[in-house]
């Protein structure tokens, strides 16, 4: 998602390519997900978190336009999303909590939009602290993630 920042909110050429490789990541769970859960389960994973990462570069858009009403808009859509994905995580693994995925979205939503927003008022030291947080925080809902099927499969 940094790469995508730094493309939107300095209107960079490589903004599309970015996005589509952005892209990719949704894709890359499913097929990770997709010998666990199947399919079906797999592909709504997906489509969340392809929803996740499309709210918040709209997000990003309307701030750098100054459109608050389009960014509050934006902001809400991701809260519920980030939501739908507790929700439905809690719901496929009994090893996994809503709350503490929900309280582990936000966290992550909190971060992303403090870089953005850092980098837009061209805060840059802040921006990068914040990136820096996510990025330890983003590989402890991974090692959640990875603990929660394995704990649930019997995998070790």
């Amino acid at each position: 998602m940094d790469m995508v920042n730094y493309s939107l909110v300095f209107g960079l050429p490589n903004v599309d390519a970015v996005v589509a490789r952005l892209l990719r990541n949704p894709v890359d769970f499913e097929h990770a997900l997709q010998p666990f859960y199947g399919e079906r389960i797999a592909a709504k994973f997906r489509d969340l978190l392809t929803e996740h990462l499309v709210i918040a570069a709209d997000l990003v858009k309307a701030a750098k336009a100054g459109d608050n009403k389009t960014a509050a808009e934006a902001e809400r859509k991701w809260y519920a999303n980030a939501d739908a994905i507790a929700v439905f995580l809690g719901d496929i693994n009994p090893c996994w909590s809503q709350e503490l995925w929900r309280r582990m979205m936000y966290r992550h939503l909190e971060l992303v939009k403090a870089e953005a927003v850092n980098m837009l008022t061209e805060q840059y030291e802040a921006s990068i602290a914040a990136y820096d947080e996510n990025e330890i925080h983003t590989l402890g809902m991974a090692d959640v993630m990875a603990e929660g099927i394995i704990k649930q499969f019997n995998i070790c």
